[in-house]
């Protein structure tokens, strides 16, 4: 009988310990899901990942080959620079003239030293790995104050994507430097330190002129917040950066500087496009086709301005008067406003861009996942938008593009597009009040 009970006690005991076991790794199960899908977790998730990025990018530069594109052209370019030509209209490398604004120069130049005048790639490339780690720092900084995408979102956006990091580490283009130094100036803007901001969002036009893009966006913003007096001292830092970066050259030849610097008429070959392949060459190339694409960037422009950012009930010109003369009292801007205008401000642009190349892909790469999860995940689930990103992704990874994979990135665009324009208001009617504006 005491056998038995004893039996019957250490089976007791071993129910028990089951039972506690099940309980401990239920437990951990939801707090592993809640660390995949709670953006609180962001800051956590984001550490993994930069760590894993390390061991990544360090395989990538010594285990897949570099490839040659721009950067002995880079080098040419800001030789001549070097060697004291100042004149815009001679400065070329072997894909062309030197057609970036003069930030481009003094950032490359620097990179021309540190790299043997431009011999040493592997250098570079352990240069851009760590340009590359930085970005993603920043993009996650962006990430944890907005607390709208599930940290597993982010597994897509470092670890998955070899476009970028062909962009970044083997590649060496100009693009992620410019893109590097936005994100920052958002960083800052969220910090609420808006001269700082608008300096870094200069200077990051003067590497490239893709950030234009995110203009309108920012514009929007200083007249919401400061109105059009209070605007124009961030705007003139904006203006006199320019001046500044651009004065050598500006002395020596302004129409010729201006003119390849800041060239908004540029022509795109058709062999490159990424997003206009199933076109007849000869309309990829037609006037009327660039100004169609231009009319309807504006007006798509617009059409978020007036049913989407502007909520106030105001006429759009009240964001012309001082803040504390309009009839709805001034708001402190939150996170989630100032990074939705932004990215939906370049979104918009690339929709309509008159061609995109592979390089652009980071342009937007890094916002797709705010894009995508802004809004509740009734109008997408978590499978479909994966599904986007998948085909946006597959799209920048075929080479060379085909009409198929064209197609299919125009109507990734199109359904992100129509879900922000059907999502959540970012600047609803009563807006919380945040931090007190710098």
């Amino acid at each position: 009988m005491a056998a038995g009970m004893r039996k019957r006690g250490r089976v007791g005991s071993a129910a028990r310990a089951a039972g506690f076991c099940g309980q401990w790794l239920r437990r951990a199960w939801q707090e592993r899901r809640l660390l995949l899908l709670e953006p609180r977790y962001t800051l956590l998730v984001a550490a993994c990942l930069c760590l894993a990025e390390v061991g990544i990018t360090f395989w990538v530069i010594h285990r897949v080959a570099y490839t040659e594109i721009d950067w002995k052209a880079y080098m040419a370019e800001v030789e001549g620079v070097i060697n004291g030509t100042y004149d815009y209209t001679q400065l070329q490398g072997d894909t062309g003239p030197l057609v970036y604004p003069a930030g481009f120069v003094y950032i490359f130049m620097g990179l021309y030293y540190a790299t043997g005048q431009g011999t040493d790639i592997r250098m570079a490339q352990h240069i851009f790995a760590g340009l590359y780690l930085a970005t993603l720092l920043l993009v996650f900084l962006i990430y944890h104050q907005t607390c709208k995408v599930p940290p597993f979102v982010f597994f897509f956006m470092c670890c998955a994507s070899y476009r970028v990091h062909s962009i970044f580490v083997l590649r060496l283009f100009n693009d992620p430097v410019a893109m590097a130094l936005l994100f920052l100036s958002i960083n800052l803007l969220l910090a609420q330190r808006w001269g700082w901001g608008c300096c870094c969002f200069s200077l990051a036009v003067s590497v490239k002129m893709n950030v234009l893009l995110f203009a309108p966006g920012l514009l929007f913003l200083l007249l919401t917040q400061f109105g059009l007096r209070g605007a124009l001292p961030k705007l003139g830092i904006c203006a006199v950066l320019q001046v500044v970066l651009g004065l050598p050259f500006l002395l020596e030849n302004p129409v010729g500087y201006l003119s390849r610097s800041f060239d908004l008429g540029r022509q795109f070959l058709f062999r490159w496009t990424v997003n206009w392949r199933f076109l007849p060459e000869a309309l990829f190339l037609h006037r009327a086709f660039h100004l169609a694409l231009l009319a309807t960037h504006l007006i798509m422009l617009l059409l978020f301005v007036l049913c989407k950012w502007h909520r106030t009930g105001e006429s759009i010109l009240s964001l012309l008067k001082d803040p504390s003369k309009r009839k709805v009292p001034p708001q402190p801007l939150t996170p989630n406003q100032i990074v939705s205008t932004l990215f939906t401000s370049n979104f918009i642009g690339i929709c309509f861009s008159r061609s995109l190349h592979y390089q652009f892909y980071v342009w937007y790469f890094h916002t797709l996942p705010y894009l995508l999860w802004a809004t509740p995940a009734r109008r997408l689930t978590h499978l479909l938008r994966l599904l986007v990103l998948g085909l946006i992704e597959l799209s920048w990874n075929t080479y060379p593009s085909t009409s198929c994979s064209s197609a299919a990135l125009h109507i990734c665009h199109a359904v992100i597009l129509l879900q922000l324009w059907l999502g959540p208001q970012p600047f609803p009617k009563s807006i919380q009040h945040s931090k007190k504006a710098h």
